[in-house]
This record gives C-alpha cells, sequence and structure tokens, in this order.
C-alpha cells in the first residue's frame, strides 16, 4: 500500500471524510437510483470507490506529488483512501463518533459543503458562453484604445557617457550592437537596448515625453532621468490592441460567477432572519445591516506584460 504522507492528511480533511462517512451510513432517499459507485480496491474489507477516488483528488488539490505518472497518483490516491478508513474505523471503535460535539461538526461540514455544491452548481448556470460574450462587448465599449511606442534605450551614467554614445550612432554604428556594449540596464541591454512596447504611463516622465515625441526611426538627444542618461530610438508606434475574447475569457467567468454567487447569498440573506440569542434585546439589535460579500470588481481589458522602467 502507498500510503499517503503524514504531511497529506490534514485535519479538516479527516473531518469532511467522517462527515461524508456518516452521511453515506444514513438511509438513502427512495428517489436516489444513482447506480452505486465503482468498488477499485479494499482495505480490510471495506470497499474504495472510483467516487471515492475522486473526493480525495478533490481534497488534496495540489499536494499531490506533481512528478508522478498518473498511476502513481492513483496508487497515492488508494493509499490515501485506505488509512482514512482505517483511522476513520479506529476512531469508531474508540466512540469518537458518539461524541455530542463531533456529531455538531459533522452538521456544520455538511452545511458547508451543501454550501459549496449550491453555490457551484448556480454559478455554472451563471456563466454561460452567452452571458460571457455579453459582458465582454459591454467592457470593450469602455476601453479608449492607447498609444504605444517600441522604443530601444541605451542607459549610462553620465551626460559624456551619453554624448559619446551619439557620436557613435550618428557615425553609423548600430545601435543595438552599441546597446549591447555600453548599456547599464541589465534588462534590455542583451537584447540591443529593446524595452518592447509600452504605453506612456509605463515609463518614468522624462523617459515617456522624449520617447513619444520621436518619429520612427528617430534617435534622442541624451535624456536624464533618475537611472541615470538614456539615448532612445523609437522603432514603431501603434494603437495598443484591444485583448480578444478568448485572452480574457478566464477572467470573465471567474468575475461571473463570483457576481452569480454574491447575488445568491445577498438575496437569501435578504430573505433569512437572524435572531441573536447571546446579547440583550437591545444590544442584539443590529446597528445596519451586515456588509454584503465583497463584490467582485468588473473585468477591465487586461493590461499588456510591464516593460521594465528604465
Amino acid at each position: 500500500m502507498l500510503a499517503a504522507p503524514s504531511r497529506f492528511i490534514r485535519p479538516a480533511a479527516l473531518a469532511a471524510v467522517a462527515a461524508l462517512a456518516l452521511l453515506a451510513a444514513a438511509p438513502a432517499p427512495r428517489a436516489q437510483t444513482a447506480a452505486p459507485a465503482k468498488v477499485v480496491a479494499k482495505v480490510d474489507g471495506m470497499p474504495i470507490t472510483e467516487k471515492d477516488l475522486e473526493f480525495a483528488a478533490e481534497d488534496m488539490q495540489g499536494n499531490l506529488p506533481p512528478q508522478a505518472t498518473d498511476a502513481q497518483k492513483r496508487d497515492f490516491l488508494i493509499g490515501y483512501v485506505s488509512d482514512l478508513k482505517l483511522v476513520a474505523r479506529a476512531a469508531r471503535e474508540a466512540k469518537l463518533d458518539a461524541d455530542p460535539d463531533f456529531g455538531a461538526k459533522v452538521a456544520f461540514l455538511t452545511d458547508k459543503l451543501l454550501l459549496d455544491e449550491y453555490l457551484g452548481a448556480e454559478a455554472k448556470k451563471a456563466a454561460t458562453p452567452e452571458a460571457m460574450k455579453k459582458l465582454y462587448d459591454e467592457s470593450i465599449k469602455g476601453v479608449t484604445p492607447e498609444q504605444e511606442v517600441r522604443a530601444r534605450h541605451i542607459l549610462v551614467e553620465s551626460e559624456d557617457d551619453a554624448k559619446k554614445v551619439e557620436a557613435r550612432l550618428k557615425a553609423g554604428e548600430d545601435f543595438a550592437k552599441v546597446a549591447g556594449e555600453v548599456s547599464k540596464d541589465p534588462g534590455s541591454g542583451k537584447e540591443g537596448g529593446d524595452l518592447g512596447y509600452f504605453t506612456k504611463d509605463r515609463m518614468v516622465p522624462e523617459f515617456a515625453d522624449a520617447a513619444f515625441k520621436l518619429d520612427v526611426g528617430q534617435v534622442s538627444d541624451p535624456v536624464k532621468s533618475q537611472f541615470g542618461w538614456h539615448v532612445i530610438k523609437v522603432e514603431d508606434k501603434r494603437t495598443k490592441p484591444l485583448p480578444s475574447f478568448d485572452d480574457v475569457k478566464d477572467q470573465i467567468a471567474q468575475y461571473v460567477t463570483r457576481k452569480a454567487q454574491t447575488d445568491i447569498i445577498m438575496a437569501l440573506r435578504a430573505k433569512g432572519k437572524v435572531e441573536r440569542l447571546d446579547q440583550p434585546a437591545d444590544a442584539a439589535k443590529p446597528a445596519g445591516a451586515p456588509a454584503a460579500p465583497a463584490a467582485p470588481a468588473a473585468p477591465a481589458a487586461p493590461a499588456a506584460p510591464a516593460a521594465p522602467k528604465p
């Protein structure tokens, strides 16, 4: 048996499995006609089903060995569930399940599982392709196109050094070659000074003002910033392209899901009545409505990767 390392057996996982075990022991509703899950192993005669492995994989999340093959992960999960069943049996024999506190914990975990299942199912209904595409179209309408520049620069320590660079460029030397030889920028120097495309707000003001005033192919006079002295060459100018639906689909799905869950909770909260029995009547009166769950921010067009500030 490939037993799960003890560091992976979390108290919450054991409690959740114990809760599921008690639920499984209860009589099934008569309307339930689902076929029994396939038994894939047994430990001391206790069955381990395919569903057990699915639940275990979900509970383990990122704790499965990433380098393991699928077969090894399956062995790992069977070992994990085997250990859980052996420990759970020992706990029952010790009458821990008869403790009132344990029953209260099972009830709490059952509520939590039901909350997760319900919100997940309802959010799935909300995150339809049509709803996500509609939100994308509405979000794109509010995006103002930005201008971008693609530039190279050579960073040196002094104005004299910058003038020497300027002289070499005027003599016909290749900008990228000179940048590779003398630029003090550890990021772009190895790339011939290339900073890629950037919007004006991504660079320090002195650098950005100089770069955006240049025409394509033009080289600046020496420019001073907090980092030193720059000589800049503009390679291209363009309007920043808007992201496609596929670029932001995951962000939109997350937003729609979170919003649907927040709306559900707020609607149920508005209908529900909370009575505080742990305080005197006057003190129990709320000063205002309880705070709403944090509303997700509407998705915006993702920013381009940040260019290093020279």
